[in-house]
């Protein structure tokens, strides 16, 4: 899970989203909850609009902004709509998911703490990495709060699938740091750039963003392991800024 910037819808799609959020708060509060599952299951084109958007926002090729590796192919009421039906079009209430995060892991999960706060990590709206570690050498997350703790349950963050991509995601990673490396003493740009393109577009956007800021921790050849070769380019500014976005 890594931040993610939220784009600013058109205003023709927020009137439309204010527009509805208006007719469900109309209705009765014991039948809102219907009302709000039948506006958002006959209004098409405004979820088009919205997946739309999320999938511009999603890391790699509109990965998961969850597990970061499946295809994000929901649009997930981060508070879910059986909950606050008044936020079901609520620009900020969504997230693009896969099926397995949204329909199998999370469902109508939303743990509060005793104030009423979400315990999940919202991307959008916060860092997950004050949250939650990568660890690089086996692939799973640590949790850092209560909020990190909760995250990695109801998303099973640490499912053994998500782990082994990681791991592959970190070779694919160091490889193509390798390749940036040898290319750049070639001064050769395309292949540069297409190395780039390799480390972006893979699943696991989290795992490069986890890597560029262990690059600065303290002893971080011991954290790196036999890939601390690659140090030296993951604190290269020109490449950080490229990976970064």
């Amino acid at each position: 899970m890594i931040r993610i910037a939220r784009v600013t819808l058109h205003s023709t799609t927020t009137d439309r989203l204010s527009d509805l959020t208006n007719k469900i708060s109309a209705v009765r509060r014991a039948e809102r909850v219907a009302s709000a599952r039948a506006f958002w299951r006959t209004n098409s084109a405004v979820k088009a609009s919205l997946r739309e958007a999320l999938a511009y926002m999603a890391p790699g090729v509109q990965r998961c902004m969850y597990c970061g590796d499946s295809l994000g192919a929901d649009i997930d009421h981060f508070d879910p709509l059986s909950r606050s039906p008044l936020r079901t079009f609520d620009w900020l209430n969504h997230l693009l998911a896969c099926s397995v995060c949204n329909s199998h892991q999370k469902r109508d999960r939303f743990p509060v703490d005793d104030r009423g706060s979400p315990l999940l990590v919202d991307p959008t709206s916060e860092d997950p990495f004050d949250h939650l570690l990568l660890s690089l050498s086996v692939g799973e997350y640590r949790a850092l709060t209560p909020k990190g703790t909760a995250t990695i349950e109801v998303f099973g963050l640490n499912r053994a699938l998500l782990v082994r991509g990681r791991e592959q995601a970190r070779r694919v990673v160091v490889a193509s740091l390798r390749g940036w490396e040898r290319a750049r003493a070639r001064d050769n740009e395309p292949d540069m750039e297409e190395c780039v393109l390799t480390i972006r577009e893979q699943p696991f956007a989290d795992v490069c963003h986890a890597m560029l800021r262990q690059a600065d921790v303290p002893r971080a050849e011991i954290v790196f392991g036999r890939d601390s070769d690659v140090l030296p380019t993951l604190r290269d500014p020109r490449l950080r800024a490229c990976l970064a976005r």
